[in-house]
């Protein structure tokens, strides 16, 4: 194990916090440290917070963190913000209400915005939780900051998934239910005291009875929550929810190790591996000039950008 990893198993925030930047950044010597991380990995909780922006999921999360700290549990959390223009670290928007915690050893508080290297935000905030993993953390909160594909792809990692939607939200619930439903644990309904409450919850509740056959073998019924996240209602309720999740993940697929049950595996891996070819093809490309040949005759019409990367891709691969 490398002296940074030692440090990230003692819990050293500083060396946690530049590891993480690392990783964001795409700096290639994180792996050699993500390595010997890996047997430290597989205790903590990891939750998935997401829904569209506005509704309310740094609220929600500040609350969970100041829960889970009266639980005496420590937490790591993960803003998540693909379209953000910052270096990795800062606290983006409305999340700076969380800072009311950021004094509290028991809790590190990191956000992400990676862009432009290979592998994508999905691979990096999987390493990231794999650090703070590694670091002791009980839970691993994860917020996203929309509901697009990376969105999706980053809460999957997650032993419990969130959906946050508000009232009134209408055609976004039909959104939910063309790309996210499926991968949601629990559904909450914030800003509950908003008229149309009881509509979105019925729409959603719609929603997921369509599945009832799949419940009825056994399946987990996500259960939809009216919460009121800015004055903390609602949120102790959610988390025994949490709990109920973690209890049935506990038997059905071996609790916390529900990330390493093979369907996942194969995912990260499968992943993993797509994004480190694309990283050596294109260095060797780079390297060796024929990357900017083949674009520059793209430019000047000799070739198709078809038959360029052909051209480029199959001999790269023998």
């Amino acid at each position: 194990m490398t002296d940074i990893a030692e440090k990230v198993v003692a819990g050293d925030i500083r060396t946690v916090a530049r590891l993480i930047r690392d990783i964001d950044d795409g700096m290639p010597e994180v792996r050699k440290v993500l390595k010997g991380l890996y047997p430290h990995t597989g205790r903590a909780y990891v939750i998935g917070i997401t829904g569209a922006p506005g509704v309310g999921k740094s609220t929600l999360v500040d609350q969970m963190i100041a829960h889970l700290r009266k639980r005496d549990k420590t937490v790591g959390v993960l803003a998540v913000d693909p379209t953000s223009p910052f270096s990795g670290g800062a606290i983006l928007g409305d999340r700076v209400r969380m800072q009311r915690h950021s004094m509290d050893q028991g809790v590190f508080i990191r956000s992400m915005a990676t862009r432009g290297h290979f592998g994508g935000l999905t691979q990096s905030t999987r390493s990231a939780i794999d650090v703070l993993d590694a670091m002791g953390k009980d839970y691993i909160l994860v917020e996203t900051v929309g509901v697009g594909q990376d969105e999706v792809d980053v809460v999957r990692s997650a032993h419990t998934t969130v959906i946050v939607v508000i009232p009134g939200m209408g055609d976004d619930i039909q959104a939910i239910k063309a790309g996210i439903l499926e991968i949601g644990d629990i559904f909450l309904i914030n800003k509950a005291d908003r008229e149309g409450t009881d509509k979105t919850l019925s729409d959603l509740r719609l929603m997921i009875d369509m599945d009832q056959k799949k419940y009825d073998r056994g399946a987990w019924k996500p259960p939809i929550l009216k919460v009121q996240a800015v004055f903390d209602q609602g949120v102790a309720e959610f988390l025994e929810e949490v709990d109920k999740h973690a209890k049935y993940l506990a038997e059905t697929t071996g609790g916390v190790n529900f990330r390493r049950t093979k369907l996942k595996v194969r995912q990260e891996l499968g992943e993993m591996i797509k994004s480190r070819l694309i990283e050596e093809v294109i260095d060797r490309l780079t390297d060796s000039g024929e990357f900017e040949r083949a674009v520059e005759s793209i430019v000047e019409g000799k070739i198709d950008p078809y038959t360029a990367c052909e051209n480029l891709v199959f001999p790269a691969l023998t």
